[in-house]
């Protein structure tokens, strides 16, 4: 296995840079592409996010790797390369299983437990399907985060630890001593997109019972859809064109925001023109009342210049993050940190176990050969045998040597499984004079395409990563 991961997240990075990092549209799709074009990588997966982007691939040569995946990322993200390079970090091997673990469990967030990151690896994971860039390797290790980033959930109290970046935010925008229930019920929301996060937004303020809920999206029937979903909860749910949101924005006591623009959706002029028009529309509680502004884009969709605006509160990812940086770890952390490590070491032992598997495979059927070939040398010495008598004969040589191969194979097994374990394939493979190609073949067979072997560790990109052996690199 030799995975390598180079991304840059909130962690890292200020927003102004990830503004203008961000991947939308086709670009992830295009990034993954290219990279499975560029010579160290085998295998490639996008994870996208408005606070991250991350390039996975299987490579065959760590320092080539950095180098090529680092240029990539500046590439498609349009930021200059020297610029980018300070705000990366660079995970390799079973640190980078680690980290996408971490990131599935909710424990690299912006607010730590949220569950949003595991639709979003899922949509990183279909898109390397549907473009063949995800092959054996990052098909097991997406899949298997998966399913710790769900048992996390399921077996500790991750959650309480934080809330979704949509709970959070509004809890922001509510005040510390107000439940968002009380704080949304009888207002009137206006969401702008319809995605996945939109959706979200959509669907809670329903829940916390605002009195109407319009949804804008430039795909109306989409918008449509999302408004009638939500009938149930709220009798005032409907969509409009996006070109509709000015004429919405007086009436709307409760603003989201997240689309995929690359521009600002609501500029502080049209903030302010919606100010006075709704003081005109409700002189008597209009001027009074806080317009809240909740932007979850990234790039942004509302005018920073907002936080400056009299009569409008905005909360958006630069000052989530800040709100974030100040919420209490809870006690349910270190128990899902003990889930990724022990999930890492099953995955590793997993991984190394099926690299020796084809070797296995080709020592099997070299065995079989072998059997039938004598076989077929005995019918020539002793073609008198009938029928039982061969096959009595055939059952006795294969019996002894299924009985000679059980062992060995089965500890080989078990010693692939453990750290350092890599080499017994070479051993294997040399103390039976195994053919390669022979080996290759099952490999491809079994795996869509054969696996740079290592160990490494991780550090951070740049000249340095390069320079530096990545059994050296930094945590």
């Amino acid at each position: 296995m030799s995975l390598l991961v180079i991304g840059l997240s909130h962690r890292t990075a200020p927003v102004s840079v990830l503004e203008r990092a961000s991947l939308v549209g086709e670009e992830p799709a295009k990034l993954a592409q290219d990279t499975l074009v560029a010579e160290p990588a085998t295998e490639a997966a996008v994870l996208a996010t408005c606070n991250r982007i991350e390039l996975y691939a299987d490579v065959d040569k760590f320092h080539a790797g950095v180098a090529e995946l680092s240029t990539l990322l500046a590439q498609h993200t349009g930021v200059d390369l020297d610029e980018l390079t300070p705000y990366l970090y660079v995970h390799y091997e079973d640190r980078a299983v680690h980290h996408l673990f971490s990131v599935a469990c909710g424990l690299d967030s912006m607010v730590v437990g949220e569950g949003q990151i595991l639709g979003q690896i899922k949509d990183a994971l279909a898109l390397g399907q549907e473009l063949h860039t995800a092959g054996r390797l990052l098909n097991d290790l997406f899949q298997q985060a998966l399913r710790v980033g769900k048992r996390a959930h399921s077996e500790t109290g991750i959650d309480k630890a934080g809330q979704s970046l949509v709970t959070f935010g509004l809890e922001q925008l509510a005040g510390a001593t107000t439940p968002v229930a009380d704080w949304a019920v009888g207002r009137r929301a206006l969401v702008i997109g319809a995605g996945s996060m939109s959706s979200l937004a959509a669907t809670t303020l329903a829940r916390a019972g605002v009195a109407e809920l319009v949804i804008a999206n430039r795909t109306l029937d989409r918008a449509r859809r999302l408004a009638e979903s939500l009938a149930g909860l709220v009798d005032g749910a409907h969509a409009v064109p996006m070109d509709a949101v000015a004429a919405e924005l007086p009436h709307a006591d409760i603003v989201v925001s997240c689309t995929g623009a690359t521009g600002l959706v609501l500029t502080a002029d049209m903030l302010r023109e919606a100010l006075d028009r709704r003081a005109q529309d409700r002189p008597a509680a209009g001027a009074a009342e806080t317009v809240a502004l909740l932007d979850l884009a990234m790039p942004r969709d509302i005018d920073a210049a907002a936080h400056r605006v009299a009569g409008l509160r905005l909360v958006d990812i630069e000052s989530l993050a800040e709100a974030a940086a100040d919420e209490p770890m809870a006690t349910d952390v270190d128990q899902v940190r003990a889930i990724v490590s022990s999930e890492v070491s099953a995955f590793g032992a997993a991984q190394r176990a099926a690299h020796i598997t084809p070797t296995v495979v080709a020592l099997r059927t070299m065995a079989a050969d072998v059997v039938a070939g004598e076989i077929a040398r005995l019918d020539g010495r002793l073609p008198d045998l009938d029928e039982r008598q061969r096959a009595e004969i055939t059952q006795t040589v294969r019996r002894v040597v299924d009985k000679l191969l059980h062992a060995p194979t089965v500890r080989v097994k078990q010693l692939a499984s453990t750290p350092g374990g890599a080499g017994y394939a070479d051993a294997l493979r040399e103390l039976f004079d195994l053919d390669p190609q022979a080996v290759a073949a099952v490999s491809r067979a079994d795996t869509n395409g054969t696996r740079p072997n290592g160990s490494g560790d991780t550090g951070r990109p740049g000249a340095a990563a390069v320079q530096n052996d990545p059994k050296r690199g930094r945590a």
